[in-house]
C-alpha cells in the first residue's frame, strides 16, 4: 500500500523567488520540496504558502500575492502531468487517485490583504484554503511573535471573514496575546500549521498546553514542524528523535485526531535526516519502529489533515 503524506506548510512559492526562477519553483531539484523529487509511489498533498515578508508594505504584500498566485497556477498548468491544484480532501483523494500530487494554495503573513476586508473573499476565489493573521512581526491585523501587542479590530473582522467564506484561520506566528484573542472570537476549528510544542522546546513559536489543549477542543489541528530552533534549544543538532518527543507530547494532551505534519520544508533550517520530502518515508518508519501503531501514523502523516479539509 502506498505512503499517503499531507503537508500543512511549505515556502517553496517563495523561497526562490526571483524573476528568472519564480515559475518553476515547485520543480527546481534544490528545494526541499519538489514535485520531482516526491517519493515514487508515494500520495502527497502540500499546502504551498504564498509567504509575505513584514518588509513590504501593505500594498506591496497585495501585488506579491497575487504574482505569486498566477505563478502557483502557471506552475499547475506547466506540470500538470504531475500536480493538481486542491481546495479540500476530496479532490485531494482525486488527484491521489491519478497519481498526481494534490497542491493547496495557502498564506502566511496577512498582509496581502492590503488592508482591505474584501480580498479575503478574493483570496478565497482564488484558491487560498487557508491564512496566517502575521508572521513574526506586527501587521495591520496583529503582532506576531516577536512583538507584544495583540490584533487589531481589522484582526478580528478578518477572523469572521475568513470563516464566513469558510478559509481556515492559521494561528502559527501569533503571538500568546493575539493566539488567545483568536480563541475568544473563532467559531469554527483554527490550525497552528507548523508550530511545535515549547514545553519540548522553549521558543515563542511553538505553543503552551493550553493552547495545544484550545486547539484540539477546537476541532482543529497542528502541524508538527521540522525547524531545528523549534524542535530543540540545547543547541545540539535536531533528529527524528525530537519529532518523536513533540508527537508525544500532544498525544499526551489527547492530541491523536489532531496532530499533522507541517514541515515548513523551504522555510527553515531543517535537520539532514528531514530536509527533503525524499526523506519523509524514513520519518514513517522510524516512528513505526518506536511502536506506534499503523492507523496512529496515518491519523498523523495524512488521515487528520484531508479529514479536516473534507468537512463542509
Amino acid at each position: 500500500m502506498s505512503l499517503c503524506v499531507f503537508d500543512l506548510h511549505c515556502d517553496t512559492l517563495t523561497a526562490f523567488r526571483t524573476p528568472d526562477r519564480c515559475t518553476h519553483t515547485l520543480h527546481d531539484a534544490c528545494a526541499a520540496f519538489s514535485l520531482q523529487s516526491v517519493p515514487k509511489g508515494t500520495n502527497w498533498a502540500q499546502c504551498c504558502a504564498v509567504f509575505a515578508p513584514d518588509t513590504l508594505s501593505p500594498q506591496q504584500a497585495e501585488v506579491f500575492f497575487d504574482q505569486t498566485a498566477e505563478k502557483f497556477y502557471c506552475q499547475m498548468g506547466e506540470y500538470a502531468h504531475l500536480a493538481v491544484a486542491c481546495t479540500d480532501g476530496e479532490q485531494v483523494e482525486a488527484a491521489w487517485e491519478q497519481g498526481k500530487t494534490a497542491c493547496l494554495l495557502t498564506v502566511e503573513n496577512a498582509s496581502v490583504l492590503g488592508g482591505k476586508l474584501e480580498r479575503v473573499e478574493t483570496l478565497r476565489q482564488m484558491g487560498v484554503i487557508m491564512m496566517t493573521l502575521t508572521w513574526n512581526g506586527e501587521n495591520q491585523l496583529g503582532s506576531g511573535n516577536t512583538t507584544e501587542h495583540g490584533l487589531t479590530s481589522f484582526g478580528i473582522q478578518a477572523i469572521r471573514e475568513m470563516e464566513r467564506v469558510d478559509m481556515v484561520v492559521d494561528v502559527s506566528h501569533l503571538n500568546d496575546k493575539g493566539f488567545w484573542q483568536v480563541a475568544e472570537h473563532a467559531t469554527k476549528p483554527i490550525v497552528a500549521s507548523h508550530s511545535n510544542v515549547r514545553n519540548c522546546c522553549h521558543h515563542p513559536r511553538n505553543l503552551t498546553q493550553e493552547q495545544i489543549q484550545f486547539i484540539i477542543q477546537s476541532g482543529g489541528l497542528i502541524g508538527l514542524n521540522y525547524y531545528s530552533l523549534f524542535l530543540r534549544e540545547d543547541g545540539q543538532p535536531a533528529t527524528r528523535e525530537d519529532v518523536r518527543r513533540h508527537l508525544e507530547a500532544i498525544l499526551d494532551l489527547g492530541g491523536e485526531w489532531h496532530v499533522a505534519l507541517g514541515s515548513d520544508f523551504d522555510g527553515a533550517d531543517l535537520p539532514p535526516e528531514l530536509d527533503s520530502c525524499k526523506k519523509i518515508p524514513q520519518l514513517y518508519t522510524y516512528l513505526e519502529s518506536c511502536g506506534y501503531s499503523k492507523p496512529l501514523l496515518d491519523r498523523l502523516f495524512w488521515k487528520n489533515a484531508i479529514q479536516f479539509f473534507q468537512r463542509g
